[in-house]
């Protein structure tokens, strides 16, 4: 302490604008914490070195403040929270700790895990009973006060229907780590992100929303350092307001911000994928890094007759109190910050069912649902939830309320059963493709309300589904014990790479299926990034910490890459030009019908046949618009009577992928088609 400043005093400063916010002549801080006794400011030099102490001198409605005159955007700044520690009643202060701002819109530096982080001591028999005075503040990654100024003139949001939208999920790190169009300094960053080859790429490929995988600050946790691992996906928040650092190039918080003014120039939205369900500072025997020492009692859920301990319905140790004014406040301001500051489009909520749960379980009449259902900014940007966590009732698909969109895990599972197996399939797979409205069609939700997807960034890529039986996960460390063990995947006679063509062939023919039915269902498709390709992890079905080319999207394409690249661009292309394809309305006076391969209606005992694998749609719209989708799971070829147009004329198939590269060709006449084994067509 002998050379850090303490006799400064500060102005009283504003309680109404949590954090620290620049007016251009000095800087107001602000910090919400219930039970604190008092609190010190902590301003760093350049190095990182401590040099003052300010404590904040009002606190006012549970909020401490205080103004400091020519203090501006570039300074480095922390806090330390004075209190009781009794973790038995669910306080955690300990000054000892340097904290993070929970509203802090710049961290500069990483952590450097040390025992210094921990409030207690480790060695102690009574573990976080116990306290430790050791100062983090050396370890800790700081707060930087920023200019929030920015040129967003001519920034126009692309405002995607939510009929048209089609999501692209990717990794601002692996997207562009091994892109030879980018150049190498800016690969992995925002800059990288924001480069005219990627943009054009992903404007090229025909999808409307990049949906990038966390983006706010996060740690690597101290266990995957040790393995030679880090987190690469990024679902370890530890502020909410602030882009993860490596992620950003020279221009810092700008880099964000000019990538999405490019994307946004190209007519693409950013979607966020945020995680307010849980922080990085674990259980009671995680570290003390920000809100465990600012207002533990408040921030998180804890056992209702044992506080010391914290309520685990995400599985990582704690879950965010939601439930609580000022935390639900600090969710809702995050949100309203990306939108407003940053302009983003829309978020997608890991574990969204937690930010339903009250104490009594969870509502989607809650706290947070309603906070965002009136709010006048977050409203009118896209909302998916990831209907489910760990907890009690937590599997919540079709339960999110009205106005939401959901990703949907029945539609994964059911597309992937009947592309494997097809027999004992087919009214589940019905339902799926023609918008799960057993789902959603209810309170005046849309076909759009359920997010399709295949695959996602947790679980197998594309390639690797029809590639493997079994999970590969032994390079991360865990004895291939993590990830999940139900795939429902298939490898078609050999484990992994192979140079059998027959092989080969059925895998490329199942991708194009998997892909066409995403496509063509009803409902927003969501891709992800290099599926188009075929990209492969090598039968890892969980690549959370690696960073590196096993999840590093490659951008070298052999011919048959080629191929299912051009086929998912001629998909998407179809998509756009034709609103049967993408259903708005349940009520829109739309005709569907399925219909068996002899071309009559699916009866009852048709739907009853476990044995049945083949299965077409017929769908009409009022305006005259007809298309028939002929399903064939079956390994031979089965015959298949078309209906009749209703306007007469012939059928054109333009879609077939057992022949993905044929043109359109026209159907006529009584004979039926031959709709060959394991293959989809769609005629127009």
């Amino acid at each position: 302490m002998a050379d850090i400043r303490t006799d400064r005093r500060a102005e009283a400063g504003r309680p109404t604008q949590l954090g620290a916010t620049y007016d251009g002549e000095g800087t107001n801080f602000a910090l919400f914490s219930a039970y604190a006794e008092r609190v010190e400011l902590c301003l760093f030099n350049a190095d990182g070195v401590e040099t003052e102490r300010v404590t904040l001198p009002e606190y006012t409605d549970e909020i401490w403040h205080g103004y400091l005159p020519g203090v501006g955007p570039g300074q480095i700044y922390g806090y330390r929270v004075h209190g009781r520690y009794a973790p038995e009643e669910g306080h955690r202060f300990n000054p000892n700790k340097l904290l993070i701002d929970p509203y802090a819109k710049s961290l500069v530096g990483s952590i450097d895990w040390n025992d210094a982080h921990f409030g207690y001591d480790l060695l102690a028999e009574d573990k976080d009973l116990t306290f430790d005075e050791r100062d983090s503040a050396p370890f800790m990654p700081k707060c930087e006060v920023i200019d929030p100024s920015f040129d967003w003139s001519g920034d126009v949001k692309p405002d995607v229907p939510w009929d048209r939208t089609v999501f692209y999920e990717t990794h601002v790190r692996g997207f562009t780590k091994l892109h030879p169009g980018v150049p190498e300094e800016l690969r992995g960053t925002f800059d990288g992100l924001s480069q005219d080859v990627v943009v054009d790429y992903i404007k090229a490929l025909g999808v409307t929303s990049v949906e990038l995988l966390p983006v706010h600050a996060f740690l690597d946790d101290q266990h995957l350092l040790d393995k030679g691992l880090r987190n690469y996906w990024g679902y370890n928040t530890i502020a909410f307001f602030a882009p993860m650092g490596r992620y950003m190039g020279k221009g810092r918080l700008a880099s964000f911000k000019n990538m999405v003014r490019r994307f946004h120039d190209a007519g693409l939205e950013v979607i966020l994928d945020v995680v307010y369900n849980h922080t990085a500072e674990g259980n009671e025997l995680g570290p003390t890094l920000s809100f465990k020492g600012i207002d533990n009692l408040s921030y998180y859920r804890t056992m209702p007759d044992e506080h010391r301990y914290y309520i685990n319905d995400t599985g990582t140790g704690n879950t965010v109190n939601t439930s609580h004014p000022r935390v639900l406040q600090m969710v809702t301001d995050s949100l309203r910050y990306w939108v407003e500051e940053c302009h983003v489009d829309g978020f997608r909520f890991d574990l969204g069912t937690i930010l339903g749960r009250e104490p009594h379980g969870f509502d989607q009449r809650g706290g947070f649902f309603d906070a965002v259902g009136q709010d006048p900014v977050l409203r009118n940007v896209k909302l998916v939830g990831e209907p489910w966590d760990i907890g009690p009732g937590g599997y919540q698909v079709g339960g999110f309320p009205p106005g939401w969109a959901e990703w949907n895990d029945k539609y994964r599972d059911e597309v992937r059963d009947y592309w494997k197996s097809g027999a004992g399939h087919l009214g589940n797979f019905a339902a799926r493709v023609t918008g799960s409205g057993d789902v959603y069609d209810f309170r005046g939700r849309r076909p759009w309300a359920g997010v399709n997807f295949i695959t996602a960034h947790d679980g197998f890529t594309l390639n690797d589904l029809v590639s493997y039986n079994e999970k590969h996960n032994e390079a991360n460390g865990e004895d291939n014990n993590d990830g999940h063990g139900d795939n429902r995947s298939y490898n078609y006679g050999v484990e992994g790479e192979t140079d059998d063509p027959g092989i080969i062939a059925v895998r490329e023919r199942q991708k194009r299926n998997l892909i066409a039915t995403l496509l063509l269902s009803h409902g927003t498709p969501m891709i992800l990034a290099g599926d188009e390709f075929g990209r492969t992890q090598g039968g890892n079905n969980n690549g959370y910490c690696q960073d590196n080319e096993i999840s590093w999207v490659n951008w070298e394409l052999d011919e048959k890459d080629e191929i299912l690249l051009a086929f998912t661009k001629r998909l998407l292309q179809l998509r756009a030009d034709n609103p049967i394809l993408r259903r708005a309305n349940w009520r829109d006076g739309m005709g569907v019908t399925w219909i068996n391969p002899g071309g009559g209606e699916q009866t009852a005992e048709q739907w009853a046949d476990e044995a049945a694998d083949c299965i077409g749609l017929h769908l009409r719209t009022p305006e005259g618009a007809e298309a028939v989708l002929a399903f064939n799971a079956h390994d031979g070829p089965v015959p298949f009577v078309l209906p009749e147009r209703e306007g007469g004329g012939a059928w054109r198939v333009v879609v077939d992928t057992g022949q993905p590269q044929d043109d359109a060709r026209e159907v006529s006449g009584p004979e039926p088609i031959e709709v060959e084994g394991r293959s989809l067509l769609l005629l127009l």
